[in-house]
């Protein structure tokens, strides 16, 4: 799904604010040992291997991983790029200063799993930060709109946003991890000239909405999501018709692991 589409282009488009955000909340610095979990492009990655971190940037999807090592070379930064599923790490115990994902991990249908990872590769001391969309945001009610026209989850998944919920991280990280951070924030997008502009481009772009419209095709439900995505633009439009602005919602949250 992550391979369809240009998801590189819609990081470069207005999410590169993103990655240095949660770089800054963790606090990474020189000599540190970082692991970017669902790491993508690199967004995370990149800023943090800037910073003088030993960076090793993961992703199950090989496609994102070769765009996130052009933007490093062309950068002139060195990193260590892995192929990896975020519920089944392979890395040691105990091995990283500091474990974060940036709107990354958040999309591995079995969070306990994931959560449990993060934890496992995290040294005692260490620094655990993920960066995820809220439930009640932008992107929580864009899954919403989505969801009647998406392909069935695997069986046992949650919904990505569940991670922007304070409670739910709470939970699936338990006394395993002090919270020292959980601050809601908003990424203000106005890249677009018009409000449906948004929906456009993430039917070209975005692997979910085109997962989506390409299942919703196959049942004959095409235009019922057009105009649900429609509908979506226009009310979450923060500007005016002829000049769009959008706020998409995000928590932080950073702790220190057991």
């Amino acid at each position: 799904m992550w391979a369809s589409g240009d998801y590189p282009t819609m990081v470069e488009t207005f999410l590169l604010p993103l990655g240095p955000r949660l770089v800054e909340a963790c606090g990474i610095g020189p000599d540190m040992r970082v692991l970017d979990v669902a790491a993508g492009t690199g967004n995370a990655s990149l800023p943090a291997a800037q910073a003088g971190a030993s960076v090793t940037a993961s992703d199950l999807t090989p496609e994102l991983l070769e765009a996130g090592r052009r933007r490093a070379e062309a950068e002139g930064l060195e990193l260590e790029w892995a192929e990896a599923d975020a519920e089944a790490l392979p890395f040691e115990d105990e091995s990283f200063d500091v474990v974060m994902s940036s709107i990354g991990a958040m999309f591995a249908p079995h969070h306990q799993d994931v959560a449990d990872e993060l934890v496992r590769v995290c040294r005692p001391g260490g620094t655990i930060g993920m960066l995820n969309w809220t439930p009640e945001g932008m992107i929580g009610a864009l899954f919403r709109t989505m969801g009647p026209f998406a392909p069935p989850p695997p069986p046992g998944a949650q919904p990505p946003p569940l991670w922007g919920s304070e409670d739910h991280v709470r939970e699936l990280f338990g006394e395993r991890v002090d919270l020292r951070t959980l601050e809601r924030d908003a990424l203000e997008i106005t890249a677009f000239e018009h409000p449906r502009d948004y929906g456009e481009h993430f039917k070209a772009y975005y692997g979910p909405t085109i997962a989506a419209q390409a299942n919703a095709r196959r049942d004959g439900r095409e235009a019922e999501l057009e105009e649900a995505v429609d509908h979506f633009c226009d009310e979450w439009n923060n500007g005016t018709p002829d000049r769009a602005h959008f706020d998409q919602e995000y928590l932080v949250a950073v702790g220190t692991r057991s």
